[in-house]
């Protein structure tokens, strides 16, 4: 039995009846991506992967390897296409003060999507909804398409919340006010200027930054008073791209408000900034690593292209190690390491993003990367809990390790990639101690010379090595036909009585690039993909319930003309191919479509301009005969409906026609056709005999009126057609009777009847397709199927190619399911409801949330009050038994044991604690009982974070608090929750160092306090920083929070040399200020001292010499006097 594939109800958005009442809902399997859709992508940090496909978002679950949900873009009207969506990007996640203060309305999740038709879409992803639709030309009452397509997406804070940074067109960068009153609060037109993209700064929410094509930069902070305070950058690119670019501004094609993205695809500018270093930011040209110091305003290094490498593509920075990740257009992933003491980076690795082995070739491209910041704050997690015994015993840092390579040792990266086959690819990086001295593998012998890394000189004793973890595979092309099996009369008979078997809850989608896609309705995800054709798939059918059989034809170029046609059986038992009707030279006529019957047993073959071929489909398909009547169209009859239960004097009647329709032999099939001058016809197929049905004709009024029939159902004993003009007519073989209406729309080209299950009112509910890619479904048992029709009831501007009723339905109150493909490339399962009767209560009840081969464990989805106590529920302790589920394995750990049942006082589950309590002990029960239907379907961490936090839940409140905030991706207060303990421990010893100051100040001599108090400081803390620089390593993110000023000191000296180069007037003021912070007086007095004559600040920087020497040595302060004194 059929599961409705449909999401939860809040879930899914409805169609609109017309006339009749009814409602639709649907779920849907996207397109591939495509370099349309310039490569846009982004993960929260809750950990949800959202990508562009098409005019779609996808949202999928990259650890499970799961999609999540699609969101197709809005139409801007009814009949138009949507466009081409070309930027994503998560909303930060809420704070849990707000999350506490909201309902479910209130706390969306909230993502931005940008398409190339310039509107911005703020989705709500929890609720799959629509919460505002920006548009640009409205906002300025321009025509649409004005302002240009959106090139990237940005969120920044503001005293107000969140506002959302856009580029329109080439230059045009606008800040939103997306709340209940969405306006653009700003503009900026940075032309002639392509800008290219937009990133926020990870030390100041506030603060984003633009990057142009042509090294413009544009750093951006929004202020208290509703302005913006702007500063402009330049970033000086290399030869080879300016050249490039000019020359492709001379070829440009795309229209012009088009952006960077359509203007020029193949050229890439990228930047990130560093997570590490404040004011520091990487920004990748096609042939150019650049390293650029926003409080300087230059270029602190340059890398180049290595050769034998493709261009870059995009950079991305480790959150946690001090390296950086960069893609290339042909499929590479680059990984530079930083060289100690410098900003300048080295090619360390090369991996390759798409495996050489099990791909066509070409390779399909790989279109976006993006690397899991969410992994980084568990893996401090678990390191504190780790370290936190030592950490205790010596009073050190929390990452006390003795050499860089320890920090390497044992981690792991994890990157996600989109290729254009329409597969997600889920990538981890592991970094291993190298066993042996040979130097760093960079892929190919070709790339020896692709970088001048030692990893000798450069201390990087470290070997990386790339794992695939995963791949989701969503459909591989355009698709172009799809197949529905129907039920087979074989096993009908086989197994005796009325019914059909129950047909496989599988659909055959055939691609552009000739691939057979076989789509799991049940699970909305693809089963098995088979490489079939070489060319685009023509037409497909189900033969049965195990074997498919498609063809496709290619034009022969040469002067005899004619064309290939190529026909395949695929066995999906044994994924076997087996061409059949080979031919070994061309022939005139190409195949039209194909025929199969319901049973699988007969193949009809339609050319253009020449005869119908019958085929058997047996073992080795035997030809029948060839039919050389004008065909316009040709069906196969489906299995018999079961007749309405109705008065007892109806179903005598229906008895005796369902005998009259059942009086010829159970094995032989039937088809009905027409012909070009409007006949119809019904032949009987029999073994190897072909004969007229003799059906009983209608009158002669029931001929069309232009003699085209252009499509046709066929259900025993109802032949349904449709022509050119857009009418509909029905006949009944058995008595005749025939009836006709005008659906006043274009011509039809595909008429498909609904299943029937016992106990339905209706058999003659029917779906058309019009030639202008729209459909609409009627029921031709009413009295008048027009006015209580739907009319195209779901997705408004989608275009749809293809059509079908899915036959799994086997109850009355199971909602009809008609299945889709779309111009879109997507391929969607819409869920009809046409009874009027149904309230929305009852309907509920009937829909079901689809199978997944696996939980989908993202307590972000969790409705508010249930995310609250899951929260509450992981900060007060919970033990790890209560995560086992009693129908599944235990997790992959000796710390879990087998879960016994859930009955009696749940509070049991709650950790020991030598704390005081917190409120009622009943509280806490009360949180289990209501996530049990999570935990009992094993929706609330998977393995790996169970794991995890067994491990840490008896660590302390801190390490629990910041694990429950990790998970819901508020990285920021899970940062604060592991520093905490060490900003007490700080403050500690802050306090006892204070009072041993007094005891000894209080017996010093009197002289001593003559000693200069900056040079003593000045003196002990640069000793300290050399320590630290020797026996510790950077520990990520938590460096930038430290607490101890020997720690402070080392991130601070660390800078230092960066800037040792730097030559200018502004950057030797920098410079000075800087060594001053420090404390390093006699670096600054020299600095100040070697300002030129001529220089205007020389004068300034003497008498400040003069002062700093003071406090540092009485010959120092005696050569600033008599340098002063020299140009005085």
């Amino acid at each position: 039995m059929m599961a409705a594939p449909a999401a939860s109800p809040a879930a899914r958005s409805r169609g609109n009846a017309a006339g009749g009442g009814g409602c639709a809902t649907s779920t849907m399997l996207p397109g591939p991506a495509s370099r349309g859709n310039g490569g846009c992508i982004d993960l929260s940090t809750s950990g949800l992967l959202a990508h562009g496909a098409g005019s779609s978002v996808v949202v999928s679950d990259p650890r499970s390897m799961q999609l999540v949900c699609v969101l197709p873009m809005p139409s801007s009207s009814a009949t138009s296409p949507a466009s081409f969506v070309t930027a994503v990007r998560w909303a930060p996640a809420a704070s849990a003060s707000s999350l506490a203060a909201a309902e479910d309305d209130h706390r969306p999740l909230r993502l931005a999507a940008g398409d190339r038709h310039g509107r911005v879409a703020v989705w709500d992803a929890r609720a799959r909804a629509v919460l505002r639709l920006l548009s640009l030309d409205e906002s300025r009452s321009v025509a649409p398409g004005t302002s240009g397509g959106v090139q990237d997406l940005c969120w920044i804070h503001h005293a107000s919340g969140w506002l959302l940074a856009s580029i329109h067109g080439p230059s045009l960068l606008c800040i939103w006010e997306t709340s209940n009153n969405p306006r653009v609060l700003w503009m900026f037109d940075a032309s002639p200027e392509y800008l290219s993209c937009l990133r926020r700064d990870p030390f100041d929410d506030r603060h984003l930054c633009a990057l142009g094509l042509k090294g413009f930069l544009l750093s951006a902070v929004p202020r208290h008073d509703s302005d913006i305070s702007l500063k402009e950058h330049r970033i000086v690119c290399g030869a080879g791209d300016v050249a490039e670019l000019q020359r492709l501004e001379k070829d440009i094609s795309a229209p012009a408000p088009a952006p960077a993205l359509a203007a020029f695809p193949l050229f890439a500018a990228r930047l990130c900034f560093s997570p590490l270093w404040r004011h520091i930011l990487y920004a990748v040209y096609p042939r150019e690593l650049v390293v650029f110091e926003l409080n300087y305003s230059t270029v602190l290094s340059v890398a180049t292209l290595p050769r034998g490498f493709g261009k870059f593509t995009d950079v991305m920075a480790d959150t946690d190690l001090d390296l950086l990740y960069c893609t290339h257009a042909d499929g590479k992933l680059s990984i530079w390491k930083r060289k100690e003491g410098e900003q300048v980076h080295l090619l360390h690795a090369v991996e390759e993003l798409m495996p050489s082995i099990g791909t066509v070739v070409p390779p399909p491209a790989v279109l976006a990367t993006t690397i899991w910041q969410s992994e980084s704050i568990f893996r401090n997690i678990d390191k504190q809990s780790q370290d936190l015994a030592h950490m205790q015993s010596s009073q050190s840092m929390i990452f006390d390790t003795k050499s860089n390579q320890n920090m390497y040792q044992g981690t792991m990266t994890y990157l996600t990639s989109i290729s254009e086959d329409g597969k997600i690819w889920s990538w981890h990086l592991t970094f291993d101690k190298s066993v042996s001295s040979k130097k760093i593998n960079l892929g190919t012998s070709n790339h020896s010379d692709a970088g001048t890394s030692n990893p000798r000189s450069n201390g990087l004793d470290f070997t990386i090595k790339i794992n695939l973890m995963g791949q989701l595979h969503l459909l591989s092309s355009t698709v172009t036909t799809l197949a529905v099996p129907s039920p087979s009369l074989l096993a009908t008979v086989a197994r005796g009585g009325n019914n059909p078997a129950p047909a496989v809850p599988l659909v055959a989608l055939g691609t552009q690039n000739g691939t057979i896609e076989v789509v799991d309705v049940l699970a909305n995800a693809v089963s098995v993909s088979f490489a079939v054709h070489s060319s685009t798939v023509r037409g497909l059918r189900w033969l049965g319930n195990s074997r498919l059989v498609s063809f496709s034809y290619n034009q022969v170029s040469d002067k005899s003309g004619g064309y290939n046609n190529k026909l395949v059986i695929t066995c999906l038992r044994s994924g076997l191919n087996r061409p059949f009707r080979v031919l070994q030279k061309p022939e005139r006529a190409a195949i039209r479509a194909l025929r199969a019957s319901s049973s699988g047993r007969y193949l009809l073959i339609m050319f253009r301009d020449a005869p119908v071929e019958v085929w058997a489909m047996t073992k080795n398909p035997i030809m029948l005969r060839s039919l050389a009547l004008p065909f316009t169209v040709l069906e196969w009859t489906l299995p018999a409906a079961p007749r309405p239960s109705q008065n007892a004097s109806k179903q005598s009647s229906t008895s005796k026609e369902g005998t009259a329709a059942e009086s010829s032999d159970e094995s032989s099939e039937s088809f009905a056709f027409a012909l070009v001058n409007g006949a119809l016809g019904v032949f009987e197929v029999h073994g190897r005999r072909i004969r007229d049905f003799r059906p009983k004709w209608p009158s002669s009024s029931f001929a069309s009126s232009d003699g085209l029939v252009t499509a046709m159902a066929y259900r025993l004993p109802h032949v349904v057609m449709g022509d050119r003009s857009g009418n509909i007519r029905w006949w009944d073989v058995i008595t005749g009777l025939s009836s006709s209406f005008s659906t006043h729309r274009e011509g039809i080209r595909r008429i498909k009847f609904s299943p029937v299950v016992h106990g339905d009112r209706s058999r003659g509910r029917i779906a058309v397709l019009f030639y202008d890619n729209t459909f609409s479904i009627f029921d031709l048992d009413s009295a008048d199927p027009l006015a209580n029709a739907l009319l195209h009831p779901q997705s408004p501007g989608t275009l749809v190619l293809e059509l079908d009723w899915l036959s799994t339905r086997t109850r009355k109150d199971e909602p009809l399911v008609l299945c889709i493909a779309g111009a879109d490339s997507s391929f969607r399962l819409v869920e009809v409801n046409t009874d009027t009767k149904i309230n929305s209560a009852s309907r509920l009840l009937t829909t079901k949330e689809r199978f997944r081969p696996m939980p989908l464990c993202l307590p972000i989805l969790f409705p508010t009050a249930h995310a609250l106590a899951l929260r509450m529920i992981l900060q007060l302790g919970v033990k790890p038994s209560w995560f086992e589920c009693n129908n599944s394995d235990t997790l992959g750990s000796n710390s879990f044991k087998e879960g016994p049942a859930t009955f009696g006082d749940l509070r049991s589950y709650m950790i020991e604690t030598t704390l005081p309590p917190i409120g009622d002990s009943v509280v806490a029960e009360l949180l289990l009982k209501v996530l049990e239907p999570y935990r009992k379907d094993g929706c609330i961490l998977d393995d790996g974070r169970a794991t995890l936090y067994s491990a840490i839940v008896n660590k302390g409140t801190c390490a629990r608090f910041a694990f429950a905030a990790a998970i819901f991706g508020d990285f920021q207060e899970a940062l604060f929750w592991l520093q905490l303990p060490q900003a007490l421990q700080h403050s500690l010893d802050k306090s006892t160092s204070r009072s041993s100051e007094k005891g000894f100040e209080s017996s010093v001599r009197a002289d001593s306090e003559q000693t200069s108090t900056l040079n003593r400081i000045a003196s002990s803390e640069r000793s300290a920083a050399r320590n630290v620089a020797n026996n510790t390593a950077s520990c990520g993110q938590l460096s930038t929070m430290a607490f101890k000023q020997e720690q402070l000191w080392f991130n601070a000296n660390e800078r230092i040399p960066w800037h040792d180069k730097l030559d200018s007037e502004d950057a030797l003021q920098k410079r000075i200020h800087e060594l001053v912070s420090l404390g390093n007086l006699e670096a600054a007095v020299s600095l100040l001292l070697s300002t030129p004559p001529e220089g205007t600040n020389f004068y300034p920087n003497a008498l400040r010499a003069v002062v700093l020497s003071s406090a540092v040595s009485r010959s120092l302060h005696e050569l600033a006097v008599k340098v002063c004194s020299q140009y005085g």
